[in-house]
């Protein structure tokens, strides 16, 4: 009796622990596909089906970076020949940029605008591109804003042509993933993007090498292209599109830490697709505690919200204030800027 009441005790023992396996297994495919990402925000889509196939805050309002360029490129071309040539302004030459530095009075093409633009994230250029179709950047991103609320991207707006730092300018991975749909439409972008390195000419025979900073394109036989973006503010962003088999699909990021978990986190979203694509995982959309950027609600606050805003205001200015009064009597001298510095605040 006492042999046969240890069989059972053991047979309930391995039963609760291939149960508990399972339960570990379900708990591991479930949530193990948001928690080693470090971005904030993610998406990959099916472009058969339109489907999330992963997600991990799709609609949080972040700043677009350079990913706006798609769509500079986007209106250019629906109003501008690829052969038609461009005059750099002085307002574009003075842009903050990424090399080549464009000058005033120089000739270029707007299809080596474009490459600029898209391959190497030039500002000057995006922002001759605008001057060249509207006049004037500000009148050139109301076409923008047209364009992107005419494909469907209701969570996006534009301050400039170049994804600089603007004022109540936004976008989501998910309406990133539909202007990279409608950006692929157009033969000579889906060319720049896809382009590693190129020679550009201005009129007077200037020559410029230029390399493409998707990085993914050396080392992902099915990527397609992509457009990258960084700004201080919105970090590192990445708009791509690959293909998975005989599958469409389009991959964006915002907000990532650094170049390298850039890469990283795009192809962790591949792989998550082409598990859901194989049958072996279900679609996952995962939903954080991540806050947008604070200049993006247009919604008018509560009183009694208003109330607790202007407290917390007046409790950061409290603090600020003890903290000068601190430094009057030990006032460190500011760190000397590198000379890279400079371009942490460019969009590229």
């Amino acid at each position: 009796m006492k042999n046969q009441a240890e069989v059972s005790k053991w047979k309930l023992e391995v039963k609760f622990i291939i149960f508990l396996g399972f339960l570990i297994l379900f708990f591991l495919n479930s949530t193990t596909f948001a928690e080693d990402m470090d971005a904030p925000t993610a998406v990959v889509v099916d472009a058969q089906s339109g489907k999330i196939l992963y997600g991990k805050n799709p609609y949080l309002k972040l700043p677009p970076a350079s990913t706006a360029k798609l769509v500079t490129a986007m209106v250019t071309l629906e109003r501008l020949s690829p052969e038609k040539k461009v005059t750099i302004s002085e307002k574009a030459s003075k842009t903050p940029s990424v090399a080549p530095n464009l000058k005033e009075g120089e000739i270029y093409t707007v299809q080596d605008l474009i490459y600029m633009a898209l391959m190497r994230s030039v500002n000057s250029a995006a922002v001759a591109l605008a001057e060249a179709v509207a006049g004037s950047e500000a009148e050139f991103v109301k076409l923008m804003n047209d364009k992107v609320k005419n494909i469907g991207a209701k969570d996006t707006k534009f301050a400039n042509s170049s994804g600089l730092p603007g004022n109540k300018q936004y976008t989501t991975v998910y309406d990133l993933t539909k202007i990279m749909s409608n950006a692929l439409s157009y033969p000579l972008i889906r060319e720049a993007i896809n382009t590693r390195v190129y020679v550009i000419h201005s009129d007077d025979g200037k020559e410029h090498f230029i390399q493409n900073t998707n990085h993914l394109l050396w080392t992902e036989d099915n990527m397609i292209g992509g457009k990258t973006g960084y700004t201080n503010r919105a970090r590192h962003c990445f708009v791509s599109a690959s293909r998975i088999g005989n599958r469409l699909v389009y991959t964006a990021l915002l907000g990532v830490p650094n170049r390298e978990k850039l890469w990283r986190d795009t192809q962790i979203l591949l792989s998550r697709a082409e598990n859901v694509l194989s049958g072996e995982n279900e679609p996952f959309v995962k939903f954080t505690k991540e806050k947008p950027i604070l200049k993006v609600s247009s919604k008018k606050l509560k009183s009694s919200d208003r109330k607790k805003h202007i407290m917390k205001t007046k409790k950061k200015i409290t603090v600020k204030n003890d903290m000068k009064k601190k430094s009057i009597y030990g006032k460190k001298s500011k760190p000397k800027r590198n000379g890279n510095a400079k371009i942490n605040s460019q969009s590229v």
